[in-house]
């Protein structure tokens, strides 16, 4: 019997043991995520009405698939940043138009998704929508891709127009023939917006804002939006007719990393 505990003991010992080794690598794992800052809101908490298709969760974007961080199709950004958009809103329906968001918020976790793809010169699966006339190996050079973005920032949106009343987007279907993004605005994908000349992330100097090669409707369009946008302390990127700051920048030099999702609000809407 002696004999038999001994052994016993040894062997619960030893189990014991195996547990605690196993048990530390887990717990060392389980890290919450990061939060989004109290200041930070939902788009639609502020103004319901801001048309959103959030391109990053779906796969139809020049990556081609779902982005790392982005898990669920909401609009995330600093409450100055969603109130001006609310302001621009509000002119903009006396109008007859409403702003239809694209990006918002973008987690640090995407932009490096974004790099990784760029540096995979092998995938070049979307290349006839969003960038038929530039070579993969210039999109950093080019200043296409880069290794930080204002959008992790939490004040930087991309936007279009949307003549009301809205028409929905027809659905994107991962293969269908894709049509390049400066293709005539009957040709390329519809996404119901007003014609600017270029689809949203054209990687091509077309979509430049003030591109000397977009005339009459499309450039009024562009200047419609740039204009309302900058009324309300807005800042358009001059390569990308699509591309707004709000200034001044709540966090300037901070690039969050917390998951596009609701629960990234810590229980705000």
């Amino acid at each position: 019997m002696t004999r038999l505990s001994t052994t016993l003991r040894g062997l619960v010992t030893a189990f014991a043991a195996v547990l605690a080794v196993t048990a530390v690598p887990a717990t060392a794992q389980a890290r919450p995520e990061p939060r989004a800052p109290e200041d930070f809101v939902a788009l639609r908490s502020v103004d319901p009405t801001i048309i959103e298709e959030m391109r990053y969760v779906t796969a139809h974007n020049f990556v081609g698939e779902r982005v790392d961080g982005y898990r669920q199709p909401l609009c995330i950004l600093t409450r100055p940043a969603a109130e001006a958009l609310h302001r621009a809103q509000t002119r903009l329906l006396r109008h007859g138009y409403s702003l239809k968001v694209y990006d918002c918020y973008r987690p640090q976790r995407a932009v490096d998704h974004f790099v990784r793809w760029a540096e995979d010169l092998d995938d070049q699966k979307m290349k006839a929508e969003f960038y038929p006339e530039v070579d993969k190996t210039r999109l950093f050079d080019d200043g296409y891709i880069a290794e930080k973005s204002g959008h992790s920032r939490g004040s930087t949106m991309d936007l279009t127009l949307v003549r009301l009343p809205a028409k929905p987007t027809r659905p994107y279907h991962p293969g269908q023939t894709l049509v390049s993004c400066f293709a005539p605005q009957d040709e390329r994908f519809p996404d119901s917006s007003v014609d600017m000349g270029t689809g949203y992330d054209c990687f091509d100097t077309r979509s430049h804002t003030l591109d000397p090669r977009t005339q009459g409707v499309q450039h009024a369009n562009r200047m419609l939006l740039k204009d309302t946008l900058e009324d309300v302390g807005l800042v358009n990127l001059p390569e990308e007719w699509w591309h707004f700051t709000y200034k001044p920048e709540p966090y300037p030099d901070t690039y969050f990393d917390f998951p596009v999702s609701a629960k990234s609000l810590a229980g705000r809407r």
